[in-house]
């Protein structure tokens, strides 16, 4: 399975991203080394979670979520 997340982070703000396995990449969010943005924006929990079967629409999403505006992925956050 292929998942794409939502980050929130220390500051607030969010971060968007996608994995074939999402424990390891959280822990390494979580340890400073899963990301550049990461690393200066300590991730505290994942508040929104897709699963899909192909990794290539796991990265349509994942770009299409990175190009929502912060209220539009607030709204997906709180469905």
């Amino acid at each position: 399975m292929n998942y794409v997340y939502i980050l929130e982070c220390a500051d607030g703000s969010f971060y968007t991203g996608w994995t074939n396995n999402i424990v390891r990449r959280y822990k390494a969010h979580q340890a400073g080394h899963g990301a550049k943005y990461t690393k200066s924006h300590k991730p505290i929990r994942i508040v929104h979670l897709e699963i899909f079967e192909e990794k290539t629409d796991a990265m349509k999403r994942e770009y299409a979520i990175k190009h929502m505006s912060r209220a539009e992925k607030e709204k997906l956050i709180s469905t």
